[in-house]
Formats: structure tokens, C-alpha cells, sequence
């Protein structure tokens, strides 16, 4: 992580205040950019990555400073955070209610005390520096996460090739019914079908999942469909439907 301060904004539409923060910050290592506007605040946001703290005038014209750092954080995304410091000649409490809900860190009353902002700055620099950190986290967390999911589905697919290799070398048809399928189950697609055949042997739903590759919870949702489609009742009817002649489950697990 980057141990050079960050850069900041001060923006106020007297020349004066500007001036003299932004010599005084400069004078305490700081990089420092000065605007005397807030449409010039926004353009030299948008220009210059490296600002992360801004401080800005409450009352201005075109854009106050609740509204300039509300432009600011659609501006910037959660990709690139910034905190925002206040400055009012009159604190009226709707306002500092205001500036809170907006994001805004800190709210002084001028006169500025010159070492006040600066305790707040550092304050903020060090808070910066730590929402930075945790941004990086979450994004390289993120990309495992990604990589992870990936390697999983993949591995699941494997898996489930070598699962259904040996139990079933017949290509899958079209159509059920090529595949002799009596009615009612010749509505149901091949997957339904495919599910249906596994209740009939006496499969529960987590063996049915693994055995095709498929969540417990989207069997269950298959079983369902099937029901319908075929005018069942429940499972137990289903697994005694499609049971081999001569053979019937003992116990129709769920």
C-alpha cells in the first residue's frame, strides 16, 4: 500500500479560505488542489484519481456541498472511495442531519481552525487507507471465489461423465416415444423421464442428484413437474408406476 499522503480537495467559493488551507495542508506534506467552484471541483475529481479526501464549503452556488459530494460518490463507485469534510458559517442541525445521511465524515463551523482540519485529515487518511485495503480484499476474494466456482463446476461435470459412462452407453433419443415409453410418461421431456426411471428403482432425491449430476432441490422441482404431468398423486404412486414388471420397491424414500 502506497505510504505517500493522498491527495486533496478544498473547495469554497471564497478565494481567500482556499488559499489558505490549501497552503497550509501543502505545508504539512500534503498535495493539495484548490477550487473556488463546484462544477470546477467535479471536473478536477474526474481528472485526477489520487484525490481521496475532499473538503468543501456547505453554502455555494450551483452546487452546495451536500449535493457536490452526492455528484462525487456517483462519480467515483465503490471502486473508488473519497471522505468529505464540511465547512458552514451557520450550523443549522437539519443541515448537519443532512450532510451525515450524504456520507459526509466530519462537519467544522468556520472560522477554521487550521489544526482541527488537519487532526481530521489525518484521521480520514488513515479510515481511507483502511476502506482501500478492504476494496483490494474483497476484489482478489472475489476473483477466487470465481475461480473456485469455476474449477467446481468443472469438477462436477467430470464427475458426472464418469458417473453416467458406465451405467448407460445407449445415445439419449429424441423422442419418448422411440424409446417405447407408455403413456402418461411419454410427455415428459428426457431428463424427466430420466429422474422418473431413478424414483421407480428406489432412489432418494440425494441419490438422484448425484446420480445426474443435478441439486437435490432441482430434483425435487422435476418430481413435482412429473406429477403433474402425469396426473400422480405423490412419489409413492410414481416409483410403483415406473418399477420393472415383477419388481416393486420395498420402501419409497424422499
Amino acid at each position: 500500500m502506497d505510504s505517500q499522503p493522498c491527495t486533496l480537495l478544498v473547495v469554497d467559493d471564497e478565494d481567500a479560505i482556499v488559499v489558505e488551507l490549501q497552503e497550509f495542508l501543502e505545508s504539512c506534506g500534503y498535495r493539495c488542489i484548490g477550487c473556488t467552484s463546484s462544477l470546477e471541483a467535479l471536473k478536477r475529481y474526474r481528472e485526477d484519481a489520487a484525490i481521496g479526501i475532499v473538503l468543501c464549503d456547505l453554502h455555494m452556488p450551483e452546487l452546495d456541498g451536500i449535493a457536490l459530494v452526492q455528484e462525487l460518490e456517483r462519480h467515483s463507485g465503490p471502486g473508488r472511495p473519497f471522505e468529505a469534510i464540511i465547512f458552514t458559517g451557520q450550523a443549522e442541525p437539519r443541515d448537519v442531519i443532512e450532510a451525515m445521511r450524504a456520507g459526509v465524515a466530519d462537519y467544522y463551523q468556520k472560522p477554521i481552525d487550521p489544526d482541527q482540519v488537519l487532526r481530521a485529515v489525518r484521521r480520514l487518511e488513515e479510515r481511507l487507507r483502511q476502506r482501500r485495503e478492504d476494496n483490494l480484499e474483497l476484489a482478489l476474494l472475489n476473483t477466487k471465489l470465481r475461480t473456485l466456482a469455476e474449477s467446481i463446476d468443472e469438477l462436477y461435470q467430470d464427475i458426472n461423465k464418469r458417473r453416467r459412462g458406465p451405467i448407460d452407453h445407449t445415445p439419449p433419443l429424441a423422442d419418448n416415444h422411440d424409446m417405447g415409453v407408455q403413456a402418461p410418461f411419454d410427455k415428459l421431456s428426457p431428463r424427466q423421464l430420466e429422474v422418473a426411471r431413478l424414483v421407480g428403482k428406489g432412489m432418494t432425491n440425494y441419490q438422484t442428484a448425484c446420480e445426474l449430476g443435478l441439486t437435490e432441490n432441482t430434483v425435487k422441482l422435476y418430481v413435482s413437474q412429473i406429477l403433474r404431468l402425469t396426473h400422480l398423486h405423490n412419489r409413492t404412486q410414481l416409483a410403483l408406476a415406473m418399477a420393472p414388471p415383477g419388481r416393486r420397491p420395498h420402501q419409497v424414500a424422499h
